[in-house]
Parts: structure tokens; sequence; C-alpha cells
């Protein structure tokens, strides 16, 4: 046999020392270093029987998931299902793209895994499940994506990985049907089944054992299973799954310049402009500064005309969008390397300005503080709450921006890594039985001040608040119409949360909750 001496331009390694025949053979080395037999011919029918494998194994390992995500979800209701589903999909990633995955990063990958798989197990909602998401793209994006580095990268590689890779399967299931060794695979099984079929028919019409055998089958029952609703579930479930069982990147090519964006800041943003409008900035502040030393630190008597609640609730929202529009105007003006953030004069005019408006966002806390102790608390006060310490903490990381002269990407990269690390604690708080608890042990009903309680609002937080409700004199009194509310919705979280796919960590401490309460003598 001839030895394959010079290497095409097709990757096809010819045999220089032997003329190739019409009909002769050639080798070719695949992506995985395997060589593979071929008519130069027909270069059609050239097919790597390592490639055919590999891939032939990936379709299995998608159906295969699909058929778990099937048993887990269709007509199911989510809780650690999801979880147990990410593992076996992290699982048959890792084998089936064994070969492209660095070692090195096994570690920090398992342990970012590890930590998005956490919330989800304390309890499914949308922000545990986003940060699943986030861990299982991240994870696999670390082990597969030798460029991923940079923020814009991983956002792009995340991008491809959710929105583009998906629509992939069908591309690659045509090549895949398009394999000789495939379609071969099938064509040999066509006359088998189809004549056994045929030998079952008239065996079932000679023998009447066989025909109440076949008749036992009810094919009706099996088809029964079939539905437009599932068909459509197992098509986005496969087309969900691809991406993770064959990991592929679109390589992009370093862009070459400066990694500092120039930014071209309007004539009317001059050195002088920015000086004179920080010495105005900061007087107007002072004013305000000065109102809230007063009134709202100091508790000094307001007019007769005007109420703390209503002094602190108008003033809490519009101070944020005060501070934030002073944040862009700060990121604006003090742009790095710019002859503003260089001057000795305006350096410290700066720090005033976001130090009063530091000030500004805890005065706007305390206000939203003074208006939840009168009217209770609800999901949308938490928020605020949380991102008036988000918005505090951004001011603060542009005066250490400005005096450590770091770049805006380091400055981006900080605050977004405060809103990740803000959002995970988030999904590991139980804000639906905090409230309730709050409002209950807050109300008019308990302390003799503020408002009553509302305890339909509480009921529509769902099953979580159900401890909360309990502590409600209204309902120890046995008021039979929120009684009759609180036991439906008992009987609505035991319904939903009966099949153990929807386990939760949270789930299962409000289930022993009820357990002892109904175990508990009646008064």
């Amino acid at each position: 046999m001839p030895v394959p001496t010079r290497l095409a331009n097709d990757g096809w390694w010819l045999c220089e020392s032997t003329p190739v025949a019409p009909h002769s053979s050639a080798l070719r080395i695949t992506q995985r270093g395997c060589f593979a037999m071929t008519n130069p011919a027909h270069p059609e029918s050239t097919v790597s029987p390592a490639r055919t494998n590999v891939l032939t194994i990936r379709l299995w390992a998608a159906v295969g998931l699909a058929t778990l995500a099937d048993w887990l979800f269709y007509n199911e209701y989510a809780g650690i299902s999801v979880v147990i589903f990410a593992i076996a999909l992290s699982g048959c990633a890792l084998l089936t793209n064994f070969a492209a995955i660095e070692r090195r990063r096994l570690l920090p990958a398992g342990l970012f895994m590890t930590a998005g798989l956490i919330p989800a197990i304390e309890d499914l909602n949308p922000l545990s499940l986003g940060f699943l998401l986030l861990a299982l793209g991240v994870a696999a994006a670390m082990l597969t994506n030798s460029g991923f580095d940079s923020l814009a990268d991983r956002a792009r590689a995340l991008q491809e990985l959710y929105i583009v890779a998906p629509f992939r399967l069908a591309r690659d299931g045509i090549k895949a049907l398009d394999l000789p060794v495939i379609s071969s695979g099938i064509a040999v099984w066509i006359v088998p089944v189809v004549m056994s079929c045929l030998f079952l028919l008239l065996f079932a019409s000679a023998n009447p054992l066989i025909e109440s055998w076949v008749s036992a089958t009810n094919l009706a029952r099996l088809t029964a299973y079939l539905s437009l609703p599932r068909i459509l579930f197992w098509v986005l479930a496969l087309f969900l799954i691809w991406p993770f069982v064959w990991l592929r990147w679109h390589r992009t090519r370093a862009k070459s310049g400066p990694s500092e964006p120039v930014v071209n800041v309007p004539e009317f943003l001059s050195t002088a402009t920015i000086l004179r409008s920080l010495v105005l900035f900061n007087l107007l502040f002072a004013v305000q500064t000065l109102l809230d030393i007063v009134y709202l630190w100091g508790n000094a008597a307001l007019p007769s005309n005007i109420s703390y609640a209503s002094y602190a609730h108008r003033g809490a929202y519009p101070l944020i969008v005060t501070a934030l529009l002073a944040a862009g105007f700060v990121l604006v003006a003090m742009r790095p390397g710019g002859p503003a953030e260089q001057s000795k004069v305006i350096r410290p005019l700066v720090y005033v300005w976001v130090a009063q408006n530091v000030m500004l966002v805890i005065s706007s806390i305390l206000r939203l503080d003074i208006y939840v102790q009168i009217y209770l608390l609800t999901y949308w006060r938490i928020a605020a709450f949380i991102w008036m310490l988000l918005v505090a903490a951004g001011l603060v990381t542009i005066i250490a921006r400005i005096a450590l002269k770091r770049s805006n990407g380091w400055l981006i990269r900080l605050n977004l890594l405060a809103v990740l690390l803000t959002l995970y604690a988030s999904s590991l708080m139980n804000f639906t039985a905090l409230i309730a608890d709050y409002n209950i042990s807050h109300s008019r009903e308990v302390t003799g001040q503020g408002v009553n309680a509302d305890i339909n609002y509480l009921l529509s937080l769902g099953p979580q608040a159900l401890p909360g409700i309990n502590k409600s004199p209204e309902i120890r009194e046995g008021n039979w119409m929120l009684v009759g509310s609180r036991d439906s919705l008992i009987e609505r979280f035991r319904r939903e949360r009966a099949s153990w796919r929807a386990w939760s960590l949270r789930d299962w401490r409000l289930r022993r909750y009820l357990d002892e309460q109904a175990s508990r003598p009646a008064g």
C-alpha cells in the first residue's frame, strides 16, 4: 500500500510515489486526528468514521436529555427537577465535548456551576433560574472557549450560546442525515422492519394467541401520548440542549488600538464650564442637604400642611434620579486623562459634590424607611431600598475611579459585580415571608399605630406568606372569610407541590411548618 506523502489543499494526504488512479484511495486527517479512506473521484462519499461516531453520540445524547426533560417537566411543576436537569446537561456537555475542554479551568468552572445551583435549590424563581442559566453558560464558555477573557467576549459568548447556537440543530441534523454511514445504517433496517411487520400481521391472522398479544399492545394507547404541545416541547428542548451537546464558538479577531474608547466631549463641557457647574451644583445641593439635616435627621417640626409621610415619600425617588444624573455628569466631564480630571481645583469639587450625592441617597433611604414604617412593606419598596444602596455604591466607585485613575471599563466591571452579588443575595432571600411578617408585626392591629395590614395582599403573595399571615389577630380571632382564604392557599400549595419534582428547600421548610401547625390542638 502506498504511503501518503503530501497534504493537499483540501486536507487529503495523497501518495506521490504512485500515480493516483481515478478509483484509488487517499487518506484524510480529521479534526480528531483520525485517518479516513476516500475515493478522490467521489469526495462527497468521504466520511470520517470517528467524526460520524462522535456526531451520532451527540445526537443520541440530545435525544436522551430531551427524554429526561419530558419526564421532569412536561405537565409537571418545576423545582428540584431543574437542578437535576442542569446537572445532567452539564455532565453530558463534559462527555460530548471532552476533547475541547481546558483541564485547568475545571475547578473554577465547577465552583461557578455550584454557586449557580444553590439559589435554585433554595427556591426556583425567575431570579434563581437566571443565575442557573448564567452559571451553565459561563461554565461552558470557560471550559471550551479560549477567547473567554474580556467582558465583551463573555457577553458575546452567552449571546451566541443562548440565541444563535440553538438554531444550529436544524443545520447539523440535515448534515447528519446526509452522512453515508448514518444513511446506510438507517437503510439496512428498513427491509428487516417492514418485512417483520408483514410477517407479524400474517402470524396474527393465523394464530389467535399472537392476535391477542397484538391487540393487548393497544397501539392507539401508545399514540395517545403524542400531541402537538408535547411535540413542540420536544422540539424546543432539543433546540436548547443542542448548543451544550456540541459546544462551538465563533472566533473574533482581537481589535487593535487603545483599550479605553475615545470620548469626544462637546465644547460646552470645557474645563471652565465644568468648574462653574460644580460650584453651582455644590451650592444647590448644599441647600437640599441642609434641609434634610434639619427636618429629616434633626426631627424638626415641619409646616402644618406637610406631614412626615408626604415629605418622605415625595423626596425618595426624585433624589435617586438626581443622583443618577449627577453620576452621568461626572463620568462625562471627568473622562480618564482629560484636563478636568487633572485639575487640582475641579477634583476636590467633584469629591464634595459626589459626597453630597451619597448623602442624598442615604437621606432617600431614610425617607423610604419612614414611609414604610407608616404604610408597611411591598415588593416595590424592597426593590427601591436595594436600588438606592446600589446607587450609593456606584457613586463611591466613581470616586474610587477618579482617585485611583482607573478606566471606565474598570468602573463598569466593578459595578456589574456589585449588581450580580446583590441579585445573588436577593435570590436567596425569602422576601414574601419578610413582607408578611413585617406587615403583620407593624400593623395597627398589633401596634395600635400606622395602617391595618392588608391580608388579601399578603395572600396574593403566595404560600410563603402563610407563617406571617397566621400571626394576624384577625386569623387568630377566626375571621371566617380570611381563614377560608388561608386554608385555600394551603390546599393549593400542597396540591402544586405534591410531586417530588417541585421540591425546593424553601418549600420543604414551609411544609414542615404547616405540618407542625396542623398537629397542634385547636385553640
